[in-house]
């Protein structure tokens, strides 16, 4: 029966019903023979933790004192878990509770409490990010431009986006030469590729500017253009101010451009952009083409005279800043289907604002939109409640 015992912390109460069971069957200071047994099996707990007790009770009485056991474990019992008092979390502050340590010794409870209370997910973890502050003017011009892109029909209550086929979205975006620790995948004898640069802190990056817009398909859903409307790096060329080992004097180099400032945006515009689009647009498509790009200063306006010139009856606004969320994967990588579900991302981020109010408060809902490609179920655009169309009265023109 000893192989059966489970071990078990034992409590002051059950240490002094032990011995107090031990001394019903003691005969002169030696227990009756069987008793050990008796007890372990009455109490559940081993032989030799019977033994230990009764060697500890019987020295107290020999030294002249009551034979009282106290039990090791204190606080709570093994197997009762403390529980998060919400009272107490909810009256913390926001910077009470940052870390482990600050928010312990308020609820007077261990970091490692807390730790398991994250653990058995009675608290959740949250990282906060500082958002723009946005003014009623700012919601107001973010919910005309939402409002902008959706259609004017309106179906069983929701209202679908524009499918977006003539917009151009541009955007710039950094890229490094390297990065100081990269990481590869190699054969056991495969040869590691060298790598070095004069200085790991400061590594040549480029900004690019990237232009992609959505996909086209024929009536038989051939792709007849994929939306990828080109990269351009913000890149001269100069020549070598002195000679080197490497090349003379008056060598042309390509270096990036300093500054990318509005005279730049609006010559990659002109001369690199709007070719673009014009020699990639499928020609049955629409010839009404926007370019959306977002509030960054170099940009340049609708009312700006050379561009004027140069689009002519092409049409050009800057609105939103949550354009394009995956525009730092590599261009090369955008495909027709990855495309669809950026501007589904897009989509996504403009209802969110439509929902509260033009504000920037808000998450944007996961879509599982790769298991809805596997089952055939992606939508080319989505929806939105009729509810969500209207502008909020506090907004002030």
């Amino acid at each position: 029966m000893a192989e059966q015992r489970v071990n078990q912390y034992l409590t002051t109460n059950m240490k002094n019903n032990i011995v107090q069971h031990l001394l019903k069957n003691n005969q002169g200071g030696v227990l009756r023979k069987g008793a050990v047994c008796e007890a372990a099996e009455a109490f559940g707990v081993n032989r030799k933790t019977i033994s230990r007790l009764w060697k500890a009770a019987t020295e107290m009485m020999e030294n002249g004192e009551p034979a009282h056991m106290v039990g090791k474990v204190k606080g709570y019992k093994r197997g009762e878990k403390k529980t998060v008092d919400e009272v107490k979390v909810r009256s913390l502050s926001v910077l009470e509770r940052s870390s482990y340590r600050v928010m312990a010794p308020k609820l007077g409870v261990s970091k490692t409490t807390i730790c398991r209370w994250v653990k058995d997910k009675q608290l959740r973890p949250h990282t906060s990010a500082v958002k723009p502050h946005l003014t009623d003017l700012n919601k107001l011009a973010r919910l005309k431009w939402c409002l902008s892109q959706l259609q004017s029909n309106i179906i069983a209550g929701k209202v679908a986006f524009n499918e977006m086929r003539n917009v151009v979205h541009i955007d710039e975006k950094w890229f490094y030469l390297t990065k100081s620790v990269d990481r590869y995948y190699l054969l056991p004898g495969e040869e590691e590729p060298p790598r070095s640069c004069r200085s790991k802190r400061f590594i040549t990056k480029v900004m690019f500017l990237c232009a992609v817009s959505s996909q086209h398909f024929g009536p038989n859903g051939v792709t007849l253009f994929d939306g990828k409307i080109g990269i351009f790096p913000f890149t001269e060329m100069v020549p070598a101010q002195r000679s080197s080992r490497n090349r003379p004097r008056g060598t042309s180099e390509t270096k990036p451009i300093p500054a990318v400032t509005q005279a730049v945006i609006r010559e990659w515009l002109i001369n690199k952009i709007i070719p673009a689009i014009h020699s990639k647009w499928p020609t049955s498509a629409s010839k009404e083409i926007y370019i959306q790009q977002d509030n960054a200063k170099p940009h340049i306006s609708t009312a700006d005279p050379e561009a004027i010139q140069s689009l002519k009856d092409k049409k050009a606004c800057n609105n939103v800043d949550e354009l394009l969320q995956n525009v730092s994967m590599a261009y090369e990588e955008l495909t027709p289907q990855t495309l669809n579900k950026v501007f589904l991302t897009l989509q996504s981020v403009l209802s969110e604002i439509l929902e509260v109010q033009g504000g920037n408060n808000y998450k944007i809902p996961h879509m599982t939109k790769d298991r809805l490609e596997r089952i055939g179920a992606l939508p080319n655009v989505l929806e939105v409640e009729e509810r969500c169309v209207g502008v909020p009265s506090t907004a002030s023109e």
